[in-house]
């Protein structure tokens, strides 16, 4: 096995802001074993008690809740930056700032004092949504139930890719109420009856702590408890498009690091060239060059489409903190994200297959694990389907239907 020299392990005095020094160091040690986390199934606990101690996940927290305020096109960059590094820990904190956009943000939700309070201390927040069960994904009301308890509720069920659980704090619950109501239930991971199990087996994105959670008579507080509606949770109209992006912003980090190791591993190459190539040095061949300067081009053009639609969701965002009317903003953002995923998954997939051309056959060694960008952008990618974000917004162009309020919009 390579032997990996990694960073030294930084630290921190304070918060770090999308504008910190330190952000560039974090992110070198994250990236530094990446490859070898990824071959070896090494979780990255460590890594994670150091975003804690960063409070990485409050950089959309306002200064009056403790946080840097930071715009959604800064939080991106920040996503795209951590998934250039490991995209594992991008997809791993994904449900995170949903979450703090949904309940830390939001005036409308019921306890988000006490959200916001979590976030700014440095707690990690996953979700467990989705059930195998369910007729359609997100489909409700949901085989997890929360029934009455005295003053609060208990828990059980079964939930699937539970993303993030495994290095969470707390955990987002999505579960069917005492009246089937559709209810959000925030609980600490470590509490009793919680059950987190590391049995995701997928192709990529295999460190993402998403494996199946069991809830076993779990006791919930009254305050640890927000439903559902219109103005607030995750029944507001196209609250969902951000988690979508997020995605999305994952797999455009995948290629930003698809070009840096396109652009390594071709500066590096000192062995034979091909036959009949047309340059002694192989950096020097153009025919390589070309490849490299085509993956370099589609990842700043990933990584454009990603903050046009950052800056969408900002407008949102904003709208809202103003008691504006924000419906068509909503769903002109959603319109955005769906385009994004078009066009980021495609660019991705195609150039992570792209990066073995710059080397031939000496790149599939196992030992460098250039497969894991192909294998974590066609995992992301199959989140939701491209066919239908792709219908969708052919049907608004064409008819001016709007797309889905919920769901994978």
């Amino acid at each position: 096995m390579n032997q990996i020299i990694t960073p030294p392990r930084p630290s921190f005095t304070g918060p770090l802001t999308h504008r910190s020094p330190e952000l560039a160091d974090l992110l070198a040690f994250i990236a530094a074993g990446a490859a070898e986390r990824d071959r070896e199934r090494i979780h990255p606990l460590d890594v994670f008690d150091l975003i804690r101690s960063a409070r990485l996940g409050a950089l959309r927290l306002q200064a009056a809740d403790g946080g840097p305020g930071a715009t959604l096109r800064e939080l991106f960059e920040v996503v795209i930056a951590l998934a250039a590094a490991d995209p594992n820990i991008a997809h791993s904190l994904r449900n995170h700032y949903a979450f703090v956009e949904r309940f830390s943000l939001s005036r409308t939700v019921l306890h988000r004092a006490k959200w916001a309070g979590i976030v700014a201390e440095g707690a990690i927040v996953a979700l467990a949504s989705t059930e195998l069960g369910s007729a359609r994904v997100g489909a409700s009301p949901f085989a997890t139930k929360l029934r009455r308890d005295g003053d609060g509720f208990r828990l059980s069920g079964t939930k699937y890719y539970s993303t993030g659980t495994l290095y969470a704090d707390y955990v987002q619950v999505r579960a069917a109420g005492p009246d089937d109501e559709v209810l959000t239930a925030i609980i600490p991971t470590t509490r009793s009856g919680v059950e987190r199990i590391d049995d995701w087996d997928g192709a990529g994105q295999r460190l993402t702590g998403s494996g199946t959670t069991h809830f076993d008579d779990v006791r919930v507080e009254a305050d640890e408890v927000e439903p559902d509606s219109l103005t607030a949770g995750y029944g507001v109209p196209h609250s969902n498009s951000v988690a979508q992006l997020l995605v999305t912003a994952t797999v455009a980090g995948i290629l930003r690091n698809v070009e840096t190791d396109a652009v390594a591993l071709l500066a590096s190459r000192k062995d034979r060239h091909f036959y009949f190539a047309q340059t002694e040095r192989v950096a020097d061949d153009p025919l390589l060059q070309e490849i490299v300067g085509r993956i370099s081009a589609d990842a700043f053009a990933a990584e454009a489409v990603i903050l046009a639609a950052a800056d969408a969701h900002e407008a949102v965002f904003q709208a809202r903190a103003r008691g504006e009317p924000d419906a068509a903003l909503a769903h002109a953002a959603s319109v955005a994200a769906a385009k994004a995923k078009l066009v980021v998954d495609e660019l991705t997939i195609r150039d992570a297959g792209h990066i073995f051309d710059v080397a031939g056959a000496s790149a599939t060694r196992r030992a460098k694990n250039l497969d894991r960008h192909w294998r974590n952008a066609r995992t992301l990618a199959s989140h939701n389907p491209a066919a239908l974000k792709a219908r969708a917004l052919g049907d608004y162009a064409l008819h001016g239907t709007q797309l889905p309020e919920k769901g994978f919009f």
